[in-house]
């Protein structure tokens, strides 16, 4: 062999030989209007040139991560969201409300079924009559994606497949096992209710109301519908929206959460690139 074929050998064995980064993942979690955060969390995500390879969510994620999946960036979704009516939204926000203009507004940006999509997606929803949750990656983009957000009161469930589906949240707020079942080798998983205050510290009212709430729903929530989320995430981001809930549709109280998410993520950056790092092969 010549000098000139060993040296191509040997620089084609050092590029074999170079570690591969981990197939990403990202788990977007439910939270209604405090997935604002999760737009902030993928532009510094972007900003730093982490890419996902596998993106699954539920409720407000399952919307956010189909638009992900689709192609669209952090600032085209803060101009779809700009672009929504939020006073007539509000206005259609009454008990058991039917999710068909949320199904038309959404069929703008999510045309078409699965196989548009860029990137491998799936979203988790409820099954109302098992309570059940499941993995959904077929089917038409903005009807699976309002069914797994339709929460109750609100909206009632969105039929599928002769299976009447509910928000994703009642049974797996942050999918991070779904993502990892589509072939993400490293999970970061988005929590926006990590800082949401607990019963303890809410007024009699609010208490009172909050169980009559329990007892109108048709889905109920399972015991590890908050936890599971952190069983099968490498990594969870936690952006402080303690006080923040999932109506607060202000733009004061929306740009607000995209900077906390976009902080959490930028924070929590160093770690997850020492992730990638020690995870690539």
């Amino acid at each position: 062999m010549g000098l000139l074929s060993r040296l191509r050998a040997f620089f084609h064995r050092k590029k074999d030989d170079a570690p591969k980064p981990p197939l990403l993942g990202i788990a977007l979690g439910s939270g209604g209007a405090k997935g604002m955060a999760h737009l902030g969390a993928l532009k510094a995500f972007e900003e730093e040139g982490i890419t996902f390879s596998f993106v699954t969510g539920a409720s407000i994620g399952s919307i956010v991560g189909a638009l992900y999946a689709k192609g669209y960036s952090a600032a085209d979704m803060v101009r779809i969201i700009e672009s929504l009516n939020r006073r007539e939204f509000s206005m259609r926000l009454r008990p058991f409300a039917d999710m068909e203009f949320v199904e038309r507004f959404l069929e703008t940006y999510l045309d078409g079924d699965f196989s548009t999509l860029r990137l491998p997606f799936a979203a988790w929803v409820t099954d109302g009559e098992r309570n059940e949750g499941f993995s959904l990656g077929y089917g038409k983009l903005a009807r699976v994606c309002t069914a797994s957000s339709a929460i109750p009161p609100f909206f009632r469930g969105v039929e599928i497949g002769g299976r009447r589906l509910y928000d994703g949240a009642f049974t797996n707020a942050v999918p991070a096992d779904a993502c990892r079942q589509l072939g993400a080798e490293v999970v970061i998983g988005i929590d926006l209710a990590a800082y949401a205050r607990p019963d303890t510290e809410r007024g009699r009212v609010a208490r009172l109301f909050g169980t009559a709430y329990q007892k109108m729903l048709p889905v109920r929530y399972t015991e590890d519908c908050r936890t599971r989320g952190y069983r099968h995430a490498d990594i969870m981001l936690r952006p402080a929206l303690g006080e923040y809930t999932a109506l607060d549709v202000s733009r004061t109280a929306m740009d607000r959460m995209f900077e906390l998410g976009y902080e959490e993520a930028k924070a929590r950056m160093e770690e997850i690139r020492a992730l990638i790092a020690r995870e690539s092969k």
